[in-house]
């Protein structure tokens, strides 16, 4: 990001900072706020200068209790404005245990507050990397965009730029060993909100059965309550892309994180059948194409390059170069997979991410759909270079 900026800098007014890190001073989570302010300037925000109160220091106690204290006080200020607190800045202690979960809820789902939380080692180098870093999920999480790719801007995405297209990103989480017999596991879907740029995303979590590695919630016909009819996660992100696009997808590309061999067929029948639902649920004639795209990053395939003598064919790194991708020869004899090395791998062997075309009805190529996946990886909003893993599937599991 060095002497580059945002494509479409968020808007920052109001914010405030608590110190949870007792070996933080007062005067270093001053400066680092003062920092992060005139780095999130810099890099393109349109971020307001002072808090709206003084910044406080918090013991890691009591937390509930004094996040909405502190909350009520910066609204007695903001409400006569008819304002509300756009960004809480948390810095939290190296070694926090549960903290920064509890934080994150009680923001979350008690106040509907914005936060970012930095831990106390970085928040005393003040990197100037650091603090870029942090200001893309500010910019991220206030609606800003960080990045966009030029063949999306140009119209040259396969399948993408031609027709109004959502993609999808799935996982679900499942309790460890050691968690209650109550735990849930837990189904997120996200999908892009914009086209034809495809950076945007909006997310959705659903509790299900525990251990179940098929998503419940992608459709559903119970009553929500007041009359209405929810049609599960599928037709909440359809209805709100079209919303904020005002057009109608007619392809769905669906990246979903990788089930166990053993249930692949059901998950395909279940999770494509929910998809199919929740198009028809909208209009009875609506059936847009849709491609499910199977991710697998644990695996033991390892790419190399065939000639260590020539730079040209390696990383600096000794990995294989960022882009490289392999469909033939180790992928499965009939199905359509490869595996791909997005990222460029600094420190040890690089892993390669499988993709597994389960059900294609918009006819990608081989080539068409390596490229859209690699162009994607380079979209993350959370970093400048491109990752290991496609950004939908990144996020939903995030």
């Amino acid at each position: 990001m060095r002497l580059k900026q945002m494509v479409k800098g968020g808007e920052v007014n109001t914010w405030a900072c608590i110190n949870f890190a007792s070996d933080i001073t007062h005067a270093a989570a001053v400066a680092f706020c003062d920092e992060l302010a005139v780095m999130c300037v810099i890099s393109g925000m349109n971020f307001k200068g002072d808090p709206v109160l003084p910044l406080v220091n918090a013991k890691p106690n009591h937390v509930r209790p004094f996040l909405k204290k502190h909350y009520q006080r910066f609204m007695e200020i903001l409400r006569p404005l008819h304002k509300e607190l756009d960004l809480l800045i948390v810095i939290l202690p190296d070694k926090n245990g549960t903290l920064y979960g509890d934080i994150k809820r009680i923001c979350e789902t008690d106040l509907g507050l914005v936060s970012q939380c930095c831990l106390a080692k970085h928040v005393l180098k003040m990197k100037p990397q650091y603090l870029t870093n942090i200001a893309l999920k500010i910019n991220m999480k206030v609606g800003g965009r960080n990045t966009v790719l030029l063949d999306a801007v140009v119209g040259n995405l396969p399948r993408v730029s031609n027709t109004p297209t959502i993609i999808f990103g799935a996982d679900v989480s499942h309790p460890h060993h050691g968690e209650g017999r109550s735990s849930p596991s837990i189904a997120a879907v996200v999908a892009s909100q914009d086209w034809p740029e495809v950076t945007n995303y909006a997310g959705l979590v659903r509790p299900q059965a525990r251990h179940e590695e098929i998503i419940q919630g992608l459709f559903n016909e119970n009553d929500c309550g007041s009359g209405c009819i929810s049609g599960g996660m599928i037709k909440e992100h359809l209805i709100s892309f079209m919303r904020s696009t005002g057009h109608i997808p007619r392809r769905i590309i669906f990246y979903r994180d990788v089930v166990s061999k053993g249930r692949l067929n059901m998950v395909l029948e279940h999770e494509l059948s929910a998809i199919k639902k929740a198009c028809a649920s909208l209009d009875p004639i609506y059936n847009p194409q849709v491609t499910i795209i199977m991710v697998q990053k644990q695996h033991h395939t390892r790419l190399f390059a065939g000639n260590y003598g020539v730079g040209s064919t390696i990383f600096q790194s000794g990995n294989v170069l960022p882009g490289t991708v392999v469909d033939k020869e180790i992928c499965h004899p009939t199905d359509f997979d490869f595996y791909l090395c997005s990222h460029a791998g600094t420190k040890g062997v690089s892993r390669p991410v499988r993709y597994h075309v389960l059900w294609d009805e918009n006819n990608f190529t081989a080539n068409a759909l390596q490229i859209l996946t690699n162009h994607l990886c380079y979209t993350d909003a959370r970093c400048t270079s491109s990752v290991s893993i496609v950004p939908p599937v990144h996020y939903a599991h995030l």
